[in-house]
Protein backbone atom coordinates (compact mmCIF):
# COMPACT_ATOMS: atom_id res chain seq x y z
CA UNK A 1 0.00 0.00 0.00
CA UNK A 2 1.52 3.26 -1.05
CA UNK A 3 0.75 5.77 1.89
CA UNK A 4 -1.85 8.12 3.10
CA UNK A 5 -5.09 7.71 1.98
CA UNK A 6 -3.51 7.40 -1.91
CA UNK A 7 -7.01 5.65 -1.95
CA UNK A 8 -9.05 8.31 -1.33
CA UNK A 9 -10.41 10.55 -4.30
CA UNK A 10 -13.49 12.21 -3.16
CA UNK A 11 -14.22 15.22 -5.73
CA UNK A 12 -16.00 14.62 -8.64
CA UNK A 13 -17.99 16.40 -10.93
CA UNK A 14 -20.62 14.19 -10.32
CA UNK A 15 -21.49 15.40 -6.82
CA UNK A 16 -24.02 18.18 -6.84
CA UNK A 17 -23.95 21.49 -4.26
CA UNK A 18 -24.50 20.40 -0.55
CA UNK A 19 -28.54 21.51 -0.13
CA UNK A 20 -27.43 23.64 2.99
CA UNK A 21 -27.42 27.51 1.92
CA UNK A 22 -24.27 27.50 3.36
CA UNK A 23 -22.73 24.41 1.90
CA UNK A 24 -22.49 22.92 5.26
CA UNK A 25 -22.65 19.49 5.67
CA UNK A 26 -22.48 18.81 9.41
CA UNK A 27 -25.43 17.56 11.60
CA UNK A 28 -27.56 20.66 12.92
CA UNK A 29 -25.30 23.25 10.87
CA UNK A 30 -26.84 26.74 10.74
CA UNK A 31 -28.60 26.77 7.74
CA UNK A 32 -30.25 30.36 7.93
CA UNK A 33 -28.85 33.65 10.71
CA UNK A 34 -31.91 34.13 12.83
CA UNK A 35 -31.32 37.25 15.32
CA UNK A 36 -30.25 36.28 19.09
CA UNK A 37 -28.72 33.02 17.92
CA UNK A 38 -25.44 31.56 16.93
CA UNK A 39 -24.60 33.39 13.43
CA UNK A 40 -22.49 32.54 10.59
CA UNK A 41 -20.54 35.05 8.47
CA UNK A 42 -18.88 33.56 5.17
CA UNK A 43 -15.65 36.31 4.69
CA UNK A 44 -12.97 36.48 2.52
CA UNK A 45 -9.65 38.45 3.24
CA UNK A 46 -6.28 38.68 1.38
CA UNK A 47 -2.96 36.30 2.78
CA UNK A 48 0.37 36.55 1.06
CA UNK A 49 -1.16 38.03 -2.13
CA UNK A 50 -4.04 34.95 -2.24
CA UNK A 51 -7.94 34.99 -1.13
CA UNK A 52 -8.47 32.81 1.82
CA UNK A 53 -12.36 31.82 2.44
CA UNK A 54 -14.09 31.47 5.66
CA UNK A 55 -16.51 31.44 7.88
CA UNK A 56 -16.80 33.28 11.17
CA UNK A 57 -19.02 31.82 13.41
CA UNK A 58 -20.59 34.73 16.39
CA UNK A 59 -22.28 33.14 19.63
CA UNK A 60 -26.19 33.99 20.52
CA UNK A 61 -26.52 37.65 21.23
CA UNK A 62 -23.26 38.92 19.69
CA UNK A 63 -22.71 42.54 20.45
CA UNK A 64 -19.80 43.78 18.59
CA UNK A 65 -18.93 46.27 21.21
CA UNK A 66 -18.31 43.69 23.85
CA UNK A 67 -15.22 41.11 24.02
CA UNK A 68 -15.21 37.49 23.18
CA UNK A 69 -12.70 34.97 23.33
CA UNK A 70 -11.74 33.52 20.17
CA UNK A 71 -11.03 30.13 18.67
CA UNK A 72 -8.72 29.57 15.42
CA UNK A 73 -10.24 26.18 14.00
CA UNK A 74 -7.39 24.26 11.30
CA UNK A 75 -9.26 21.43 9.16
CA UNK A 76 -8.06 17.95 8.33
CA UNK A 77 -6.00 17.49 5.57
CA UNK A 78 -8.28 16.96 2.38
CA UNK A 79 -10.94 18.54 4.51
CA UNK A 80 -12.63 21.72 4.00
CA UNK A 81 -14.42 24.50 6.40
CA UNK A 82 -18.38 23.17 5.39
CA UNK A 83 -16.84 19.65 7.40
CA UNK A 84 -15.76 18.69 11.16
CA UNK A 85 -14.23 22.10 11.76
CA UNK A 86 -17.07 24.05 10.79
CA UNK A 87 -18.66 21.84 13.48
CA UNK A 88 -16.54 22.47 15.73
CA UNK A 89 -16.61 26.27 15.03
CA UNK A 90 -20.34 26.03 15.79
CA UNK A 91 -20.10 24.06 18.42
CA UNK A 92 -17.73 26.88 20.40
CA UNK A 93 -19.97 29.60 19.43
CA UNK A 94 -22.99 28.07 20.95
CA UNK A 95 -20.26 28.30 24.40
CA UNK A 96 -20.03 31.69 23.83
CA UNK A 97 -16.80 32.12 21.42
CA UNK A 98 -16.04 33.45 18.34
CA UNK A 99 -14.74 31.08 16.44
CA UNK A 100 -13.27 31.06 12.55
CA UNK A 101 -12.38 27.87 10.14
CA UNK A 102 -10.99 29.09 7.07
CA UNK A 103 -9.85 26.91 3.65
CA UNK A 104 -6.41 26.09 3.33
CA UNK A 105 -4.60 28.15 -0.01
CA UNK A 106 -4.57 26.45 -2.87
CA UNK A 107 -7.61 24.11 -1.05
CA UNK A 108 -11.38 24.48 -0.94
CA UNK A 109 -12.92 27.55 -1.76
CA UNK A 110 -9.97 29.87 -1.27
CA UNK A 111 -7.49 30.76 -3.98
CA UNK A 112 -4.11 29.50 -5.18
CA UNK A 113 -3.22 27.68 -8.24
CA UNK A 114 -1.87 24.55 -9.49
CA UNK A 115 -5.01 23.48 -6.89
CA UNK A 116 -4.44 21.09 -3.80
CA UNK A 117 -0.90 22.21 -3.33
CA UNK A 118 -0.01 20.78 -0.09
CA UNK A 119 2.80 22.35 1.53
CA UNK A 120 3.46 22.59 5.45
CA UNK A 121 4.83 25.95 5.38
CA UNK A 122 1.55 27.12 3.54
CA UNK A 123 -0.82 25.05 6.36
CA UNK A 124 0.88 27.05 9.47
CA UNK A 125 0.51 30.28 7.41
CA UNK A 126 -2.82 30.00 6.97
CA UNK A 127 -3.33 29.31 10.44
CA UNK A 128 -1.58 32.42 11.47
CA UNK A 129 -3.79 34.53 8.71
CA UNK A 130 -7.04 33.34 10.47
CA UNK A 131 -5.07 34.66 13.59
CA UNK A 132 -4.23 37.84 12.12
CA UNK A 133 -8.07 38.16 10.15
CA UNK A 134 -9.76 37.41 13.05
CA UNK A 135 -7.67 39.31 15.67
CA UNK A 136 -8.98 42.74 14.15
CA UNK A 137 -12.62 41.61 13.79
CA UNK A 138 -15.50 43.08 16.19
CA UNK A 139 -16.37 41.83 19.12
CA UNK A 140 -13.12 39.49 19.05
CA UNK A 141 -10.35 39.87 22.40
CA UNK A 142 -7.09 39.42 21.29
CA UNK A 143 -5.44 38.85 24.50
CA UNK A 144 -7.91 35.69 24.56
CA UNK A 145 -7.18 33.90 21.13
CA UNK A 146 -6.67 30.03 21.12
CA UNK A 147 -6.83 27.32 18.43
CA UNK A 148 -7.82 24.14 17.50
CA UNK A 149 -6.44 21.99 15.29
CA UNK A 150 -8.04 18.77 13.52
CA UNK A 151 -5.80 15.93 12.03
CA UNK A 152 -3.32 17.81 9.58
CA UNK A 153 -4.85 20.72 10.83
CA UNK A 154 -3.92 19.50 14.52
CA UNK A 155 -0.13 18.80 13.68
CA UNK A 156 0.03 22.53 11.52
CA UNK A 157 -1.13 23.79 14.90
CA UNK A 158 1.66 22.66 17.08
CA UNK A 159 4.12 23.95 14.53
CA UNK A 160 2.37 27.08 14.57
CA UNK A 161 1.59 27.55 18.40
CA UNK A 162 5.54 26.86 19.03
CA UNK A 163 6.55 30.01 18.00
CA UNK A 164 3.27 32.02 17.42
CA UNK A 165 2.40 33.56 20.83
CA UNK A 166 -0.67 35.28 20.35
CA UNK A 167 -2.13 31.52 20.30
CA UNK A 168 -3.09 31.20 24.92
CA UNK A 169 -4.33 27.89 24.19
CA UNK A 170 -3.61 24.96 22.24
CA UNK A 171 -5.78 22.24 21.55
CA UNK A 172 -5.49 19.37 18.78
CA UNK A 173 -7.98 16.78 18.09
CA UNK A 174 -7.13 13.22 16.31
CA UNK A 175 -3.40 14.62 15.81
CA UNK A 176 -2.11 14.05 12.45
CA UNK A 177 1.49 14.26 11.77
CA UNK A 178 1.44 14.59 8.24
CA UNK A 179 5.20 14.66 6.94
CA UNK A 180 5.84 11.67 8.75
CA UNK A 181 3.22 9.71 7.28
CA UNK A 182 3.53 11.13 3.95
CA UNK A 183 7.31 10.14 4.61
CA UNK A 184 7.02 6.86 6.04
CA UNK A 185 3.33 5.88 5.58
CA UNK A 186 1.00 5.41 8.09
CA UNK A 187 2.14 2.97 10.88
CA UNK A 188 5.66 3.21 8.99
CA UNK A 189 3.67 1.14 5.93
CA UNK A 190 5.79 3.25 3.42
CA UNK A 191 9.39 3.12 4.55
CA UNK A 192 10.10 0.83 1.40
CA UNK A 193 9.11 3.59 -1.16
CA UNK A 194 10.41 7.01 0.45
CA UNK A 195 13.36 7.15 -2.57
CA UNK A 196 10.81 6.15 -4.80
CA UNK A 197 8.69 8.63 -4.10
CA UNK A 198 10.94 11.30 -3.62
CA UNK A 199 11.51 10.53 -7.10
CA UNK A 200 8.55 10.99 -8.68
CA UNK A 201 7.98 14.36 -6.49
CA UNK A 202 11.46 15.54 -7.83
CA UNK A 203 10.45 14.45 -11.47
CA UNK A 204 6.87 16.38 -11.16
CA UNK A 205 8.57 19.50 -9.65
CA UNK A 206 10.37 19.39 -12.90
CA UNK A 207 7.27 19.06 -15.11
CA UNK A 208 5.83 21.99 -13.44
CA UNK A 209 8.82 24.21 -14.10
CA UNK A 210 8.58 23.68 -17.74
CA UNK A 211 4.94 24.40 -17.34
CA UNK A 212 4.09 20.54 -18.17
CA UNK A 213 1.62 18.69 -16.13
CA UNK A 214 0.63 19.54 -12.64
CA UNK A 215 1.02 15.52 -11.09
CA UNK A 216 -1.02 14.31 -8.01
CA UNK A 217 -1.07 11.77 -5.70
CA UNK A 218 -3.66 10.45 -3.58
CA UNK A 219 -5.77 10.37 -7.06
CA UNK A 220 -7.03 7.13 -7.30
CA UNK A 221 -10.34 5.57 -6.96
CA UNK A 222 -11.71 2.49 -5.19
CA UNK A 223 -14.45 0.22 -5.12
CA UNK A 224 -16.34 -0.02 -1.52
CA UNK A 225 -14.91 -3.84 -1.83
CA UNK A 226 -11.48 -2.61 -1.74
CA UNK A 227 -12.24 -0.27 0.72
CA UNK A 228 -13.32 -2.64 2.86
CA UNK A 229 -10.20 -4.75 2.62
CA UNK A 230 -7.98 -1.60 3.99
CA UNK A 231 -5.98 -2.34 6.50
CA UNK A 232 -6.97 1.04 8.92
CA UNK A 233 -9.91 2.07 10.39
CA UNK A 234 -8.68 5.97 9.44
CA UNK A 235 -8.62 5.22 5.78
CA UNK A 236 -11.88 2.92 5.68
CA UNK A 237 -13.86 5.54 7.72
CA UNK A 238 -12.46 8.19 6.13
CA UNK A 239 -13.42 7.04 3.05
CA UNK A 240 -17.01 6.86 4.15
CA UNK A 241 -16.80 10.39 5.96
CA UNK A 242 -15.63 12.10 3.64
CA UNK A 243 -16.96 10.01 0.15
CA UNK A 244 -20.41 9.60 1.53
CA UNK A 245 -22.18 10.88 4.72
CA UNK A 246 -19.88 14.07 5.19
CA UNK A 247 -19.14 14.87 1.05
CA UNK A 248 -18.17 18.14 -0.47
CA UNK A 249 -17.89 19.28 -3.58
CA UNK A 250 -14.65 21.37 -2.85
CA UNK A 251 -12.90 18.24 -0.86
CA UNK A 252 -10.45 15.76 -2.48
CA UNK A 253 -7.30 14.72 -0.74
CA UNK A 254 -5.24 14.56 -3.81
CA UNK A 255 -2.32 16.77 -3.41
CA UNK A 256 0.34 17.86 -5.60
CA UNK A 257 3.15 15.07 -6.14
CA UNK A 258 5.78 17.70 -5.93
CA UNK A 259 4.47 18.77 -2.55
CA UNK A 260 5.90 15.48 -1.26
CA UNK A 261 9.26 17.58 -1.52
CA UNK A 262 8.05 19.70 1.34
CA UNK A 263 5.87 17.42 3.13
CA UNK A 264 8.37 14.46 3.09
CA UNK A 265 10.88 16.67 5.33
CA UNK A 266 8.51 17.77 8.04
CA UNK A 267 7.80 16.19 11.61
CA UNK A 268 5.15 18.56 13.46
CA UNK A 269 6.92 17.25 16.59
CA UNK A 270 10.21 18.80 16.17
CA UNK A 271 10.69 21.84 18.62
CA UNK A 272 7.39 20.72 20.67
CA UNK A 273 9.72 21.75 23.98
CA UNK A 274 8.88 25.39 22.06
CA UNK A 275 5.05 25.37 23.08
CA UNK A 276 4.53 26.70 26.77
CA UNK A 277 1.01 27.84 26.43
CA UNK A 278 -1.60 25.27 27.77
CA UNK A 279 -2.05 22.73 25.73
CA UNK A 280 -5.22 20.10 25.49
CA UNK A 281 -4.24 17.17 23.50
CA UNK A 282 -7.57 14.67 22.33
CA UNK A 283 -7.51 11.54 20.71
CA UNK A 284 -10.19 8.49 20.63
CA UNK A 285 -9.11 5.51 22.49
CA UNK A 286 -9.66 3.22 19.79
CA UNK A 287 -8.19 5.92 17.42
CA UNK A 288 -5.19 3.41 14.88
CA UNK A 289 -3.40 7.38 14.13
CA UNK A 290 -3.37 7.99 18.60
CA UNK A 291 0.55 7.03 18.47
CA UNK A 292 0.75 10.52 16.93
CA UNK A 293 -0.72 11.82 19.69
CA UNK A 294 1.08 10.76 22.21
CA UNK A 295 4.51 11.14 20.69
CA UNK A 296 3.65 14.72 20.15
CA UNK A 297 2.48 15.09 23.71
CA UNK A 298 5.72 13.34 25.48
CA UNK A 299 7.49 15.99 23.33
CA UNK A 300 5.90 18.93 24.98
CA UNK A 301 8.31 19.28 27.85
CA UNK A 302 7.89 23.19 27.81
CA UNK A 303 4.74 23.52 28.92
CA UNK A 304 3.13 23.44 33.06
CA UNK A 305 -0.33 23.27 31.97
CA UNK A 306 -0.72 20.17 29.15
CA UNK A 307 -3.43 17.52 29.24
CA UNK A 308 -4.09 14.22 27.41
CA UNK A 309 -7.88 13.30 26.72
CA UNK A 310 -9.15 10.16 25.24
CA UNK A 311 -12.58 9.65 24.51
CA UNK A 312 -13.63 6.37 25.01
CA UNK A 313 -14.59 4.02 22.73
CA UNK A 314 -13.74 6.66 19.81
CA UNK A 315 -12.01 5.91 16.42
CA UNK A 316 -9.96 9.04 14.53
CA UNK A 317 -12.77 9.59 12.19
CA UNK A 318 -15.90 9.49 14.65
CA UNK A 319 -14.49 12.34 16.82
CA UNK A 320 -15.69 14.47 13.31
CA UNK A 321 -19.22 13.85 13.63
CA UNK A 322 -20.79 11.02 15.98
CA UNK A 323 -22.80 12.91 18.70
CA UNK A 324 -21.47 11.09 22.18
CA UNK A 325 -17.58 11.65 21.16
CA UNK A 326 -18.43 15.40 19.76
CA UNK A 327 -19.77 15.85 23.29
CA UNK A 328 -17.30 14.09 25.06
CA UNK A 329 -14.79 16.45 22.79
CA UNK A 330 -16.82 19.64 23.30
CA UNK A 331 -17.49 19.33 27.39
CA UNK A 332 -13.48 19.03 27.56
CA UNK A 333 -12.91 21.75 24.99
CA UNK A 334 -15.21 24.21 27.14
CA UNK A 335 -13.38 23.37 30.47
CA UNK A 336 -9.73 24.13 28.51
CA UNK A 337 -10.67 27.08 27.01
CA UNK A 338 -12.63 28.49 29.74
CA UNK A 339 -9.92 28.27 32.41
CA UNK A 340 -6.88 29.62 30.08
CA UNK A 341 -8.30 32.32 27.40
Amino acid sequence: MIVMFTTISIISSAQTKPGNPFGLVYRDAINENVSGKVNIHPVTYQLNGISIVANVYTPANYEPSKKYPTVVVAHPNGGVKEQVAGLYAQRLAESGYIAIAADAVYQGASGGVPRNVDKPAFRIEDIRGMADFITQYKGVDANRLGVLGICGGGGYTLKAAQTDKRFKAVATLSMFNSGVVRRNGFMNSGLATIQQRLKQASEARTLEAAGGEVRYAADSKMTDEEIAKLPFDLYREGFEYYGKTHAHPNSTFRYTTSSLLDLMAFDATTNMDLINQPLLMMAGSKADSYYMTDSAFNLATGTKEKELFLIPGATHIQTYYVPEYVAQAMNKLNDFFGKFL
